[in-house]
C-alpha cells in the first residue's frame, strides 16, 4: 500500500545502551507532530496537547500511558502516541484520567491504537473511580486505518466506552471542545457530564469534507458544530473565548463534583451570598406578570460566586446552575421570568432532566425556585415532544434520592408546578411564601374556560353589567383558592416562610433531609 509500510528501528539508529536508547525513544515521542506539525497548529491559534496538559493539571502530577504507541499501519513519518495522550495527573490535588488528541500530526484522527489507549484508560479510570477529562480536537477516523474489515474489528467496546458496566459507579465525564472535533470527538462530547467549548471550536458526527462528499451539504466548520450550532442542538453546557478559559471550567466543574458517585462532594469554606439575603423579596414583584431576574434570587440564597452556570444555551426559560449554600455544593433548577415568562418548553424540560440526573448521579442537593406559568402548549410544543419531555422529567424528579427542596416563589401553575418539585414529585420540602399563587391553570385562562357558560348567562340576564359583576366576583374566587394558605391548612406546604429566611430555611431543609446520610465535612 502506497505511503505505508512496517518499518522498525534497527539498533544501530540509537546510541548507547537500553535506558539511552528509552530516553530517545521517548524524546521522540514528546515532539509530537515534529516542529513543522507543531508549528502549523500554533498558526491555526491552537495550544498543543501537551501545552493544554500542563496548563490544567498540577505542576509534575503527569502519570502517562501508552506514550511509545505507535499505529497498526506505520508510516515513513512517526505517529508519536498514535496521535492521543493518555495520561493520570492530579487536578487541585485530586486524580483525574486525561485523555488530550494530538491534533498537530494527522489531525488528530482515529486508529485502532488510539482508541485502545482511549479505551483503556476509560474503563481504568472507571474501575478504580477517577473523573475523565477529555481534550477535544480531532478530525474522526483515519484513512487507511479504519477502512474495511479494520473498521469493523475496532477496539471499542460500548459497554463501557460510554458509560460504566453494570454495578460500576460512574464518574464525573468533563469534554473540553479545543478545535474542530469530529468522530470519537464528538462521541466522548456525547457521554460528558459537563462540555466547554472555544468559540473556534465545533462539534458533530462528521466534519464538513465527509457531509460534503456524502450529501453535497457545502458547510463549514462553524455553520455544521461552531458555538450556535452546538448550542442550539444541547451539544455543549458553556462557550468560551478562550482554550485557558476552557481549562479552568473544567476545574470549575470538578470542584462540584465528587470523584466517583457515592462518595462526597468536596465542600468548600461557606460565605455569606453576594446579595443580601434579607432583601430578597424586593427582587421580586408582586404582580404576576410582571418579569425579573431570576438569577438575583438565586444569588441571594447561594454562596457568593459559587454559582457556576449549565446549559445556559438552550431552554432559557430555565436556569440551571451548580452553587454552594454553606459551602455544600448544590444544584439549583429556576423559572427564569426574563425569557417566555418563565414557560417550559421541550427543550427547557429535557435540560432539566438531564441536570437532575446529574445531581442525583453525583449526590448534589437540588433545590427549585418556582415561579412558572406552565407548561408551552400549541402545535409547535407537541411537535417538539413536550409530552414525552415533561413525563420523562417527572418521573426522574420523583426517582431522584438527594434532598430536594422546592420553593414557590411567586406563581405555579399547572404541569410547570409538578415538573418543578411539586408534591407528586416527593420534594423532601415545599414551601411557599406568602404572596405565591397556586393553581392547576393561570387565571387568565381558566377563569374563561371553566365558566363559560356561565358567563354567558350573565350576560344574557344581566347584560355588560351582570358579566363584569360575575367576572368579578370569580376573579376573586380564583384568588382566594390560589393563595397558598389553604394549601398549608391541609398540609400540602410544608411551611409558609418569610422571603428574608429564604436562604436559612432551604440550608437547614437541606440539613434535615439528608439526616444520617449527610456528606462527611471534609472541606477541599
Amino acid at each position: 500500500m502506497a505511503g505505508v509500510s512496517a518499518t522498525h528501528e534497527s539498533k544501530d539508529e540509537f546510541r548507547g545502551g537500553p535506558v539511552e536508547h528509552l530516553r530517545q525513544r521517548r524524546a521522540e515521542a514528546l515532539e509530537m507532530g515534529g516542529a513543522e506539525g507543531v508549528a502549523r497548529h500554533h498558526a491555526s491559534g491552537r495550544l498543543t496537547v501537551r501545552e493544554r496538559i500542563d496548563r490544567l493539571v498540577d505542576e509534575g502530577t503527569l502519570f502517562e500511558v501508552g506514550l511509545l504507541a505507535e499505529p497498526e499501519l506505520r508510516r515513513d513519518k512517526k505517529v508519536p502516541g498514535d496521535a492521543v495522550v493518555t495520561a493520570y495527573a492530579r487536578l487541585h490535588g485530586r486524580e483525574v484520567a486525561i485523555i488530550g488528541i494530538d491534533s498537530s500530526i494527522l489531525a488528530g484522527t482515529t486508529a485502532p491504537i488510539s482508541m485502545r489507549k482511549q479505551g483503556r484508560l476509560i474503563e481504568t479510570a472507571q474501575r478504580v473511580g477517577t473523573p475523565l477529562v477529555l481534550l477535544c480536537d480531532a478530525d474522526g477516523g483515519r484513512i487507511p486505518d479504519v477502512m474495511g474489515w479494520r473498521f469493523s474489528g475496532l477496539p471499542l467496546d460500548f459497554a463501557t466506552f460510554l458509560e460504566p458496566p453494570p454495578g460500576v459507579p460512574p464518574v464525573p465525564r468533563v469534554a473540553a471542545i479545543l478545535g474542530p472535533s469530529y468522530g470519537d470527538s464528538a462521541l466522548h462530547a456525547s457521554t460528558a457530564h459537563f462540555v466547554v467549548m472555544v468559540k473556534s471550536g465545533a462539534v458533530a458526527l462528521s466534519g464538513p469534507t465527509v457531509v460534503g462528499s456524502a450529501i453535497g451539504e457545502d458547510i463549514t466548520d462553524d455553520g455544521l458544530g461552531g458555538p450556535d450550532m452546538a448550542l442550539a442542538a444541547g451539544n455543549v453546557h458553556m462557550v468560551v473565548e478562550t482554550e485557558d478559559d476552557a481549562l479552568a471550567a473544567v476545574g470549575a466543574f470538578l470542584s462540584f463534583m465528587p470523584s466517583v458517585a457515592g462518595v462526597p462532594a468536596p465542600l468548600a469554606r461557606p460565605t455569606p451570598p453576594r446579595l443580601d439575603p434579607t432583601a430578597i423579596g424586593a427582587l421580586v414583584p408582586a404582580e404576576s406578570r410582571r418579569s425579573y431576574d431570576m438569577g438575583l434570587v438565586i444569588e441571594s440564597i447561594v454562596d457568593a460566586h459559587s454559582l457556576f452556570p449549565w446549559a445556559t444555551g438552550w431552554g432559557p426559560s430555565l436556569l440551571t446552575t451548580l452553587a454552594r449554600v454553606d459551602g455544600a455544593p448544590v444544584g439549583v433548577i429556576a423559572s427564569q421570568p426574563l425569557v417566555g415568562a418563565g414557560a417550559l418548553d421541550p427543550a427547557a424540560l429535557r435540560k432539566e432532566r438531564q441536570f437532575v440526573e446529574l445531581c442525583d448521579t453525583f449526590g448534589l442537593p437540588i433545590v427549585f425556585l418556582q415561579d412558572v406559568p406552565g407548561l408551552l402548549i400549541g402545535t409547535q410544543a407537541e411537535r417538539n415532544g413536550i409530552l414525552h419531555a415533561y413525563e420523562s422529567l417527572v418521573a426522574r424528579i420523583a426517582k431522584a434520592t438527594v434532598p430536594k427542596i422546592s420553593l414557590v416563589v411567586r406563581k405555579a401553575y399547572g404541569g410547570g408546578h409538578f415538573a418543578m418539585g411539586g408534591r407528586p414529585t416527593h420534594p423532601d420540602f415545599l414551601f411557599a411564601w406568602p404572596g405565591a399563587e397556586m393553581s392547576f391553570m393561570a387565571p387568565e385562562t381558566g377563569l374563561i374556560t371553566i365558566n363559560r357558560r356561565r358567563l354567558e348567562t350573565a350576560m344574557e340576564t344581566g347584560g355588560k353589567q351582570g358579566y363584569d359583576e360575575c367576572l368579578a366576583s370569580l376573579e376573586q374566587e380564583w384568588a382566594d383558592a390560589s393563595t397558598p394558605w389553604e394549601s398549608a391548612a391541609h398540609f400540602h406546604l410544608d411551611d409558609i416562610i418569610e422571603p428574608a429566611q429564604t436562604r436559612d430555611v432551604i440550608a437547614r431543609a437541606i440539613e434535615v433531609a439528608w439526616g444520617s446520610r449527610r456528606p462527611p465535612e471534609t472541606t477541599r
